[in-house]
Order: C-alpha cells, then structure tokens, then sequence
C-alpha cells in the first residue's frame, strides 16, 4: 500500500460508554491506517467492537459514548483547504485590527489616571497631621472600594449590548459600592478639613494642588461614566462585525456557523482585553472551533506540513455537519429501517442533496434519478415517486446505496448491508457496491462477519476479538496464510468448507466481557493452543510480512512451532471446489 495515500489513521484509538453506572472499554487501543480507494473488510464475532469502530469515525456513537484515548486523523483536501483559508483570513484580520487598537490597554477604565490620582493625594497627605496608621487603613478601605466599583462597571459595559439580567447585578453593585464609597467619605470628611486647615498655610500649594486635582478628576470621572471605555468597547464590536462579514462575504458562506463561532470569539477576547500581540492568546481564538485542523509538524510557534482533521477532537453532534454523510457515508444492514417509511424515495434522495450541495430542488431531482439509474433502479422516472414499502428488499437497499452515494464521500462504510437479503441479491449488492467504487472513487470499510463475503469485495482484511484488531493483511494473507488462533476457528467455520456428514466447526466459550479489565490475551480462554503468557501479558502486534501482522504469542521466537489447523489447508482449493469455480 505504499503507492496509495492514506485517507484515516487512527492511532491508539479507546472508545468507553457509560453503562447503568458502570464504564464499558468497546475498544481497546486500535491503530489502522485506511488508504484512498481500497477496500478494507473488518471481521469478527457479534460484540467484537466492529460497528463501534467505525461509528466512532463516522460521527454516530451513542451518547453515552466517548473517545477515551487517541486520534482519528482524517486528511481531506477540500475540508483543510477551507478551513486554512478561514484561518489565513482570520489572522490578516487581527493584524488590521492591531494598527486600529493601539490603545487597547485603555479598556481598563481609569486605571493608569486613577493611580496619578492616588499619588497625587499621596503627596498631600504627606504634609497633614493625620495619623499615618489610621490614613493607612482608611485610605485602603476606600481604594479596595473604588476598584471593586471600577471593575463592577467594567462588567457593566461588558455585558451591556447582551445580557440584561448581568447588567442589572452589575448595576445593583454598582450602587452599593457607590453608597459605601458615600458613607466612607462622609467618615473622613471631618479629616479631610483637619488636612485642609494644616495645610492652609501653604496657599501656592493649594492653587496648584486644586488644579492638577481637578484636571485629574475630570478625565477619571469620564472613564468611570463609560464615555471613554464605552466608545472602545463599541469600536471594537464594530470591528468585530467588520471581520464577520469581510468573511462571509467571501467562499465560506454555505460555513457560517463556524464563522460566527469565530466572530464570538473576537468578540469576547476583545471584552477580556486579549493581547494581540501575544501570538499563542491570539491562536488560541482557533481552538474549540470544529472542525478541528491541525498540521503536521505543529508548534507553539509554527504551522508546518499538511492540513489534516483530529476527528476524535470534534465534540458536538451539530459540527459532524461537514463530516458525515458528505465524506464519511455509512450503508446499513436493514435497508427498511433505513428509510423514512412516510416519504418518497425520489424526495428522501433529493432532499439529502439539497442539504448539503445547496442546489435547486429541479437539480437535486436530476441528480437523485441519475443516482438511482447508476444502482440499478429500472425506469427511475416512473419509480420515484414510490413509498418505500412498494420496494423489495434489494431494491431497498440500492436506495439507501443511492443515498449514501449522493454527496459523493470519501469513505463509504458498509455495516452489513446484506445481511437481510437472500444469497442472489447479496451477490448483487456487494457486486454494484465495487462497481460503483470504480466510479465514484471512494474506499470502502465493510463490516461483516462473514468470511465468504469478504473473498469477494476486499483488498485488506482487519480481523477484530475483544475490541482489539488481532490480525491484519491483505486477503490472501489471511485466507491462505492465517497466524492468529482465533483467525484460524474463523476460517474453520465457514459453512463452505463443511464436508458431508461431518459437524461443522464453532468456537467454543464466549467472548470475554468489556466491563472487566483483561489480562493478557483477549482469546486465550477459548484458545486451545494457549500457552501460559497468553493469560499474563498482552502481546504484541507482530510483523509477519510488510503487509501482515497479527496478535499473537505464537509468533515469538522462543513460542513454540505450532500448525494451523488441518481444515484450513489448501484452502483456496477448497474455496475454488465450494464455489464450482474451473
């Protein structure tokens, strides 16, 4: 696979869910690359974690489900291209807004006047009689008070195109400062007159003391008042919009949500008085907005490589918007339930085109009738207007085929889409699914735990136990040359290999339970060929070749050398027997 581009990589992937009180760990530290325009089978038992897997990069785990660990890289060209424009023009915009907030650190109101008019006071107070103690106290009491005001007010202005009911505590502090600040002075105000009369005698000194006072005062008290800091803080909503439309104007408008993310986040770091020239507080405005791209090579200071989405980063359902259904589409293995039972099957197609290509509906509908032509839907014309119960199961399924093909995404996951249907239609099914990769170039992740089905539709096999991948090749690595036992129980249970009056193969036991912490080999407790390391430590994923691995203590080399089981012998010869194939 070294000539094809790797489209997923999940690396020590762990996915838990919140169960009646108790933590169930569905996978366990899973890493797979999955490349462009293959087609990749992922195999198991019922409750191996097959379908958790892949709803985990899909966008489609339950609620009470979570990432616990690791990182679901999906590169996507037209994702990252877009959302590095986003960030490209976002930081221009910053820099603009620089230049136009030179003084930004003005936002705190009165705080530089306010500190010339404590040392102006200072100096008064030095040359009166009052106690230097009690001045101490009093004049620390009245500060606290005066700042404690300062910053109620800033809270006010704040809040004051947004939230009514924080202007109102805001305002309720405000005044019960201002009364204590009252009560205060009216204290001193006896002092005040004994400072007065004992610097009386210096006239020259009162003049010019009065002056520097009264200038101070005047230029403290229209920032208090919010004449000064209320016309930065509406500058800056003002550009704030200005950034807002300056993008939407431009090729993000079908993205908006994410744009007013963004200009929220201006928003409020230019309430929080955010350093612009401090690059890691300006950068950090990007964070939280999904989804998330990173770079390769990325630092505190640089952006360095190609664009690629953390998919396990994106934490709300509503940012899955770009993600599921356009490039990550998933196929169902009851088509009935796929469907909406009280809409047509023409409008439930175009509808979805509508959705997420933005097109006239007279388009869409277009599009929707060439899509069902393609998977086999005879005279689509007449048909499109039909109820989904007027269609047989197959049919069915190539509707929800259809649908899941409508965006054209990048990876279509089929979770056992044959499942419901007979053995003629499912060799139909899996049929048109590889055609239609031809054409719409997309990789295909088929779930199944049907090993003869896998023959016929994949490139790679994953073989998953326990919520572990415990085996991973190509196909014939795995049909013809199988390491891992429980691999081997797999192939030996396929109906095609069953002789006549002989009893067809099962695993014996069950799988273990994800609710228990597991010690040492997941299969060992079904494993006939365990060995005493099997029950101790996990193994390792060994390489048997470049392009096969597989889990298991037989592959070490003081392990001793054990066969596989004679019925998987020669097992492309009996697959070519089974299947009456010359």
């Amino acid at each position: 696979m070294d000539n094809k581009k790797v489209l997923l990589s999940v690396r020590d992937l762990e996915v838990k869910f919140r169960v009646r009180g108790r933590i169930l760990k569905a996978i366990r530290g899973i890493s797979l690359d999955i490349y462009e325009n293959e087609s990749i089978a992922i195999v198991g038992e019922s409750g191996s974690g097959k379908s958790v897997f892949t709803k985990t990069f899909a966008g489609m785990l339950d609620s009470n489900g979570f990432v616990s660990n690791g990182h679901i890289i999906f590169e996507d060209g037209e994702l990252s291209d877009t959302r590095a424009q986003l960030n490209d023009h976002a930081r221009r915009s910053i820099a603009s807004i620089k230049d136009k907030l030179d003084d930004f650190s003005k936002l705190e109101p009165g705080a530089s006047v306010y500190r010339e008019l404590l040392a102006l006071q200072a100096e008064k107070r030095d040359r009166s009689t009052i106690s230097e103690e009690d001045r101490a106290a009093r004049e620390k009491e009245l500060n606290e008070l005066r700042y404690e005001r300062t910053d109620a007010y800033n809270r006010k202005t704040a809040l004051d195109h947004s939230n009514k009911a924080g202007i109102k505590a805001a305002q309720e502090t405000i005044s019960r400062l201002d009364a204590q600040i009252k009560e205060l002075e009216s204290r001193n105000k006896e002092e005040l007159r004994r400072q007065k009369e004992a610097a009386s005698h210096d006239t020259e000194y009162l003049e010019q003391y009065a002056k520097r006072e009264a200038a101070l005062r005047e230029k403290y008290d229209k920032l208090i008042h919010g004449e000064i800091s209320k016309d930065v803080s509406d500058r800056n909503v003002k550009l704030a919009k200005e950034v807002y439309l300056s993008v939407a104007r431009g090729d993000f408008r079908r993205r908006q949500r994410v744009i007013k993310k963004l200009m929220n986040a201006f928003k409020e770091a230019m309430k929080l008085g955010i350093d612009w020239n401090d690059e890691i507080q300006c950068n950090g405005i990007y964070d939280g907005i999904t989804p998330r791209v990173k770079y390769t090579g990325e630092t505190e200071t640089a952006l360095i490589g190609s664009c690629i989405v953390d998919l396990s980063s994106i934490q709300f359902p509503k940012d899955w918007a770009q993600i599921r259904g356009r490039k990550i589409a998933t196929v169902f293995q009851d088509p009935m339930t796929s469907l909406n039972p009280i809409i047509t099957i023409g409008k439930q197609i175009s509808s979805i085109i509508i959705k997420h290509q933005g097109c006239p509906e007279a388009q869409a509908r277009a599009q929707a009738l060439d899509l069902m032509q393609k998977v086999g839907i005879p005279n689509p014309a007449a048909r499109y207007d039909d109820y989904p119960f007027q269609y047989s199961g197959g049919m069915r399924q190539r509707i929800v085929i259809a649908i899941a093909l409508s965006c054209q995404p990048k990876i279509l996951i089929c979770d056992e889409p044959t499942t419901a249907l007979d053995v003629t239609m499912q060799a139909q099914i899996l049929q048109l699914i590889k055609d239609l990769q031809k054409e719409f170039n997309y990789t295909i992740v088929f779930i199944t735990h049907d090993l003869g089905v896998v023959a016929n539709i994949a490139d790679r096999v994953a073989v998953m136990y326990g919520g572990q991948i415990i085996e991973l090749g190509t196909v014939e690595d795995v049909f013809y040359d199988p390491h891992h036992p429980y691999t081997w129980a797999l192939l030996s249970s396929l109906p095609q290999l069953a002789e006549r009056n002989t009893e067809l193969y099962s695993i014996t036991g069950t799988p273990p339970s994800l609710y228990n912490e597991i010690t040492g080999d997941a299969f060992a407790p079904r494993n006939p060929y365990c060995m005493k390391i099997d029950t101790l430590l996990e193994p390792p994923m060994f390489q048997v070749s470049d392009t096969h691995f597989a889990k298991t203590w037989l592959l070490d080399p003081d392990a001793p050398k054990i066969e596989k089981p004679a019925g998987i012998c020669n097992l492309h010869e009996r697959l070519m027997h089974a299947y009456n194939i010359q």
